[in-house]
């Protein structure tokens, strides 16, 4: 009998596991229960709503278990309407921050690109004149500053060293005009490899105009080369944001907008190469393509839906008859070869033969490129060939950050090279770097006032204008950032901190 007790001990075990396992499943198909009877939407549904919410996919998913309590989903909209304004206020209390408020000298008379003469001239002979004046606004402008349209106030407070002011109180109506202005005229700009626009509004305010050509969250193709690559509208309009949000204020304020196709391009160009090549889509929708050297054909055309298009608005720099600019070749400029390496990228010793090279043997022109390369390395802008200054200031002068079509392409992949600059030269700006390290805290973190910055732009009520792994991977380039900072300070000391805070104190100007 003695050999029967242990499987019937065996017996009573297994009969309690089994109970147990009954138990738990039943449970777990109870608690289940609440989930399986929510209402189901068509597929796709999730992705359309993430499209077109302005709240981040993250937002709504943090919120589902209060949803499954029983609150009424109205906690979801709240719990963003909540991240929301803690983000503005992130932004809010970054431009308060006194490095962003440095208090310096009035800029002097010299040091301004333009200013009103006492008798008005002549519109420049470069500039776009439509065929009917009668769009245009019969105005009287004079010194006074409430008789000026907001892009004539811009292009008169440019400095020798910012294109505005921070906090610049022209900012809000200039973008405004952008965004809403009636659109008089639409002509293609010349050059180039991809279709630009020059739209003229009634005031005589014009800006360049970038049409959407791929969706937000569409990665540039690993196998495409850095110069093949689309433009993009969302691009320009978040460059313009990232280098506001780093202090330096070199693009030109650019909104997002959208545009009538037919009653605001097709009717109103007289550019006849660009009215020929409008043409109805399969589907209806209204398309154009231009006329230009690379991606101006059928099968890149522009397309509405089906009149409605996005686009990038940049309000344009004085004419170039009014206030010449230079172009400067970059000296870290890549090959734009399949198979060539550039001269950075096979020297070891190339960033000493740039500093005896003029203009980078003297003053702020190297950092000045230094703050290009960082606000290029977070974008992952690759195409840096050239940077433009005004011809009036010299060589002392900052550089105009122009053309960032192509950033933003990729969050999945940061490019190490675009940090070459710094990581040959190991100089970079004191202001510059403090800024940077205010940027990773959590009361300023990157990705949080650049959310904010951009729920600003009119196009975000349609989608965000960047995806969260784009703003993922502007923190992740931050840290990269500082960490190369970091490492050259080891190898180099103090020298490699240009101190431009006290020189900006004593005089209001960054000059060395």
């Amino acid at each position: 009998m003695m050999w029967r007790t242990p499987r019937c001990r065996s017996r009573t075990i297994c009969l309690s596991l089994a109970s147990v396992t009954i138990f738990l499943h039943l449970l777990l198909a109870f608690v289940s229960l609440p989930v399986y009877q929510q209402p189901c939407g068509p597929p796709g549904t999730l992705t359309d709503r993430a499209h077109l919410d302005p709240a981040p996919v993250g937002i709504r998913v943090l919120a589902e278990p209060a949803v499954l309590e029983g609150r009424v989903s109205d906690d979801v909209s709240a719990l963003g309407d909540d991240r929301a304004e803690a983000e503005e206020s992130k932004l809010e209390a970054l431009f308060a921050h006194p490095l962003y408020n440095v208090a310096g000298a009035p800029v002097p008379e010299e040091d301004r690109l333009m200013k009103v003469k006492a008798k008005a001239s002549e519109r420049s002979s470069n500039m776009w004149v439509s065929a009917s004046q009668e769009a245009y606004e019969d105005v009287r402008w004079n010194g006074s500053r409430s008789s000026q349209p907001p892009w004539l106030r811009f292009h008169l407070g440019i400095s020798r060293w910012q294109l505005y002011p921070h906090r610049d109180p022209d900012m809000e109506p200039l973008v405004q005009q952008l965004a809403t202005h009636r659109i008089v005229s639409a002509v293609q700009k010349s050059g180039g490899t991809q279709l630009k626009l020059v739209m003229s509004f009634p005031n005589y305010g014009r800006a360049m105009m970038k049409p959407m050509k791929q969706e937000r969250d569409e990665e540039t193709n690993y196998n495409l080369y850095y110069f093949s690559d689309f433009e993009r509208h969302n691009a320009e309009i978040a460059a313009f944001h990232l280098d506001r949000v780093l202090g330096f204020r070199r693009i030109p304020p650019v909104v997002g907008r959208l545009v009538d196709v037919v009653q605001e391009i097709k009717d109103v160009t007289t550019d006849r190469k660009l009215a020929q090549t409008f043409f109805s889509s399969p589907v209806g929708n209204v398309c154009f393509y231009g006329k230009c050297s690379y991606y101006c054909s059928t099968e890149h055309a522009v397309c509405g839906r089906p009149r409605s298009l996005e686009a990038s608005l940049a309000v344009m720099l004085p004419d170039l008859s009014l206030e010449a600019r230079r172009t400067w070749r970059s000296p870290w400029r890549r090959s734009y070869s399949r198979s060539k390496l550039a001269a950075w990228e096979s020297e070891p010793d190339y960033c000493s033969t740039v500093t005896k090279t003029p203009p980078y043997d003297r003053g702020t022109r190297l950092v000045d490129f230094m703050d290009l390369v960082v606000l290029d390395f977070l974008m992952g802008n690759m195409d840096r060939h050239h940077y433009e200054t005004f011809e009036k200031f010299g060589t002392d002068t900052f550089l105009i950050h122009l053309d960032n079509g192509r950033a933003f392409g990729r969050h999945s992949k940061d490019e190490p090279s675009i940090l070459a600059p710094l990581e040959q030269c190991c100089r970079i700006r004191r202001s510059t770097w403090l800024r940077l390290q205010l940027l990773t805290l959590s009361r300023y973190r990157l990705s949080d006032v650049m959310r904010a910055s951009l729920s600003r732009d009119p196009l975000h009520t349609v989608a965000p204008l960047l995806t969260e792994p784009h703003l993922a991977a502007l923190d992740r380039r931050l840290k990269t950032v500082l960490k190369t900072v970091s490492q050259c300070r080891r190898r180099r000391g103090d020298e490699v901190i240009y101190d431009d805070v006290s020189k900006l104190k004593d005089t209001g100007s960054p000059a060395g």
